[in-house]
């Protein structure tokens, strides 16, 4: 296990999630596939998954100036997944704060 990093709690996903009850999202490993995925919400929140969206985003470089002069540097790549789950069925990452 441990595909799961974190989950997404963006304004983006947020208005997803209110639109669409169902719709959660999560930033994965690179390396985790859609079952892998799968499971492990269902273990973790005890709900039942009916679908796992995934897209890779790649770094983006990213320059800045400064009194020094032009510093630049680079974004991290990293996979987000979008899982559906069943109707009526929520998660609330809130709950353990």
């Amino acid at each position: 296990m441990g595909y799961i990093i974190k989950p997404l709690v963006t304004e983006k996903m947020t208005a997803i999630t209110e639109k669409f009850n169902n719709k959660y999202g999560f930033i994965v490993r690179p390396d985790a596939n859609k079952y892998d995925i799968k499971k492990e919400v269902e273990a973790l929140y005890n709900v039942k998954v009916e679908g796992v969206n995934t897209c890779r985003y790649s770094g983006k470089r990213k320059s800045r100036y400064t009194k020094s002069g032009l510093i630049q540097g680079r974004t991290n790549a990293y996979k987000k997944a979008i899982v559906t789950l069943k109707e009526g069925e929520t998660i609330d990452f809130y709950s353990n704060i």
